[in-house]
């Protein structure tokens, strides 16, 4: 057994002890297990928000995509920024009337806001159909994280199945208590190791920043600018404004901010989390660095840039450290997904079809769902062969769907009624789906179009289908109801 064996799986067995131990002295009650009974402060809601942004996505997907496609992968850095920018507004907005009505879910505010229970299971079965792909990258990243950095010891599989056992195990007794405590853990990790990354790995092997651009730039002409097609300006736009607005309808997200004492605790951290997306610049360059030193990557195996080149330059026990890293991104984010859905289909899809059940009933019924959806999404890992850049633009394109009706709700006058917010949810998804089992985009559609329509991102294309569909269906809703209730009156 290799030294990078023993400490990536010391950080395992430490991250299980404290996601156990995160129980202490609570009640498991849903509310206790779901959102941490409201009383998280600043530190611990910055901690919890910052470790679902930086999860294998951002660790592995960035420095992958850098490697693979060059410039358009600065794209998560842009909306990252942009999305924690907004948290000003969102969050407190969400917290006021999550807090004021006690609800548990991201479903929870629909129902209320529209009156809607069926709406309710509607946005809970988006949510679980967007975490999946987005809990099947966790593993996935997982299994090549440790794969690799343990030198081939331990086989992807293997790797993904032990990771899937422990998340379950601290998520089903410790909730949402255990993902704090193991993010704390991850984010002094990560902080450290994609700074470190970041910069040592230019000036190691180039001298600098700009040298290792110049150098990429020598063997890849215009690869760091974003392409006249494809992955073009308006792709890359596009992209931003699709993830932007999808940033917050994630449930784990979304339902985060039912956790904190006061909306105070999201305005204090829309200064600082922005700060912390940048974190995703370390690996970037390091993806960029990869492509002179790790030239050949193809596919999925892209995703591999940043490790492989970290085999090459450290010893064995820095390389257990990445990867320790490495292991928090999937472990953490995972938990909080697994927690999500287990709560979305046990509170909104069961209990509206057994309105009898008690909270104690709905609470069992959550923890059991949670290695039932570990085994779907392991099941998918195994057999998926997506890069994990795609798996996360995928889930994004479908939480977006929800965005329309909830900024809606937020009005003072909402003229979106529950029908309409059913059927634009519905538009979008199935324009979702549709393109992206036939491997559609507008440029295969359209092909008579200006090339900077067929470059947009086909999930804004969706969200736009969907409002258009969510306004008029509310539109003519609210005619129907004032003709019959005139006709009610008359008679």
């Amino acid at each position: 057994m290799n030294i990078a064996i023993i400490i990536i799986f010391s950080f395992l067995l430490l991250s299980l002890y404290l996601g156990i131990r995160a129980r202490k002295g609570k009640d498991m009650d849903l509310e206790q297990w779901t959102v941490g009974g409201r009383g998280f402060g600043p530190f611990i809601i910055m901690i919890l928000l910052a470790g679902e942004i930086y999860s294998t996505s951002t660790f592995l997907g960035s420095s992958g995509w850098a490697y693979g496609i060059g410039g358009p992968a600065l794209y998560g850095t842009a909306f990252a920024a942009l999305g924690y920018l907004f948290s000003y507004w969102i969050y407190p907005a969400i917290w006021s009337y999550g807090n004021k009505h006690k609800l548990i879910s991201q479903a929870d505010f629909y129902v209320k806001k529209y009156k809607s229970p069926l709406l309710g299971v509607l946005v809970s079965i988006v949510g679980v159909l967007a975490l999946v792909p987005f809990l099947v990258l966790q593993l996935k990243g997982l299994g090549i994280i440790v794969s690799t950095t343990s030198y081939g010891s331990i086989s992807p599989t293997v790797a993904v199945w032990i990771g899937a056992v422990s998340v379950t195990v601290y998520v089903m007794i410790s909730g949402i208590h255990g993902s704090v405590w193991t993010a704390v853990l991850k984010d002094i990790m990560i902080a450290l190791v994609a700074l470190f990354l970041g910069i040592y790995i230019p000036l190691h092997y180039f001298g600098g920043i700009q040298p290792m651009f110049e150098a990429v730039n020598a063997v890849k002409p215009d690869f760091l600018t974003l392409p006249d097609m494809g992955m073009s300006a308006s792709w890359f736009i596009s992209t931003i404004i699709l993830t932007t607005l999808g940033f917050y309808m994630w449930p784990q997200t979304f339902g985060s901010a039912y956790t904190a004492k006061s909306a105070k605790t999201f305005r204090k951290n829309a200064f600082i989390l922005p700060l912390y997306g940048a974190l995703s610049v370390g690996a970037i360059f390091v993806g960029y660095a990869a492509i002179i030193k790790v030239p050949g990557l193809q596919g999925s195996d892209m995703d591999l840039a940043l490790l492989k080149l970290s085999i090459n330059t450290f010893d064995p026990w820095f390389v257990g450290v990445i990867g320790a890293a490495g292991l928090l991104t999937a472990l953490v984010p995972g938990s909080m997904i697994l927690m999500s859905s287990a709560t979305l289909l046990a509170k909104n899809v069961y209990q509206h079809f057994s309105p009898s059940a008690s909270d104690k009933q709905i609470t069992t019924i959550a923890k059991l769902l949670v290695p039932v959806l570990a085994l779907i999404a392991v099941y998918f890992t195994l057999t998926g062969g997506n890069t994990i850049v795609a798996l996360l633009l995928m889930g994004y394109s479908m939480v977006t769907q929800l965005f329309p009706s909830f900024i809606a709700s937020l009005l003072q006058k909402n003229f979106v009624t529950k029908e309409g917010a059913s059927a634009g949810i519905i538009a979008g998804l199935a324009t979702v789906g549709y393109t992206t089992i036939s491997s559609a985009t507008i440029g295969t559609l359209f092909p008579a179009l200006p090339q900077a329509i067929k470059d947009l991102n086909i999930g804004l294309v969706a969200l736009l289908i969907n409002v258009i569909v969510m306004i008029g269906v509310s539109l003519t809703a609210r005619k129907f109801s004032k003709d019959n209730k005139g006709e009610l009156e008359a008679a």
